[in-house]
């Protein structure tokens, strides 16, 4: 029967017989060895007899043309240097991070009006900062985002909202906040100056939720007594442009993606002519990853690239 080797044998182990073999190995000679370790050769020997007693195999059997290896010897040396190599690598001091040198995908997960609004910048400043990497991106949100990060679909999630049970065991960052435009042709803006409520809810309106049943306007609206006619309802911001073009219609959704929109459209924003929420734009990941300089650097990015992308008016 196969004896197996468990982690108190492991203990009692000499792991310098490692080196030695592989030493062995490579200058079949056990004074070469000894001269290669900085050892003498009694030393190398007296290790080359532990090795044989542990393995129950000569190993290395002297020649006119040096130490042979045995048929055993020659199975257990690439096993001994792949774990002599990760061993090394695993206790190498560890480099300082540099996104020049990350070379795998960034899987960042966040709904498409954040998408819409820093996705190409981000892009853009990984193509320069870390040009090896890629950015991919999945759909997500705040009831998704847990999930979605503990399962490893994605490294990184920007979400909407307070952080709440929804987020519960993840680590977060409020990275800034967001509000609400109405978004919409420059003639229909042009038809109401002063914009007033009554204006707002005679104007046909698409609603883009993720539920494609109601929003924050029909619940602010409720509050006022009020209702809007929704001619058509959308679960994504992207089709909006082509909703809106040539119709007549509005609709107001997050600042950020009707800015985006809007330069990308040639439609325009105008504030809602009632009050409506502010809220925390939110970066989560997993707790594992606090302290690990990919993640850290990921999230430093999208915060910048946020901020500027947020800032702009046109």
């Amino acid at each position: 029967m196969k004896k197996i080797i468990g982690l108190n044998d492991i203990a009692r182990l000499d792991l310098n017989l490692a080196t030695t073999f592989l030493a062995l190995w490579e200058a079949r000679s056990v004074s070469l060895a000894a001269q290669h370790l900085h050892l003498s050769q009694s030393a190398v020997s007296g290790a080359l007899a532990r090795l044989r007693a542990v393995t129950g195999d000569p190993l290395f059997v002297r020649t006119a043309k040096g130490m042979e290896p045995t048929p055993h010897a020659a199975a257990m040396a690439p096993a001994l240097h792949d774990a002599i190599t990760a061993m090394q690598a695993a206790l190498s001091p560890a480099m300082a991070f540099d996104p020049l040198h990350l070379d795998r995908p960034l899987v960042l997960g966040m709904s498409d009006d954040f998408m819409l609004a820093c996705g190409p910048a981000l892009v853009r400043r990984l193509q320069r900062e870390a040009p090896k990497a890629s950015l991919l991106f999945r759909q997500c949100n705040r009831q998704t985002a847990a999930a979605m990060l503990q399962s490893r679909e994605i490294d990184l999630a920007m979400v909407a909202g307070g952080a709440g049970a929804s987020l519960r065991g993840m680590a977060s960052q409020i990275i800034g906040q967001s509000s609400y435009l109405c978004l919409g042709e420059q003639e229909l803006f042009a038809r109401f100056p002063e914009w007033t409520l009554e204006d707002y809810v005679g104007v046909p309106h698409v609603l883009v939720s993720y539920t494609g049943r109601s929003g924050m306007v029909d619940d602010a609206l409720r509050n006022l007594g009020r209702t809007r006619t929704v001619v058509t309802a959308l679960t994504q911001f992207a089709a909006l442009p082509a909703f809106l073009q040539g119709s007549g219609w509005i609709a107001t959704l997050p600042g950020h993606a009707a800015r985006a929109l809007a330069r990308i459209s040639g439609l325009m924003t105008a504030p809602p002519p009632m009050a409506v929420e502010t809220y925390d734009v939110i970066l989560a990941w997993r707790r594992e990853l606090e302290e690990d300089p990919a993640s850290q650097w990921l999230r430093a990015l999208v915060a910048q690239v946020w901020k500027g992308e947020a800032g702009r008016t046109s």
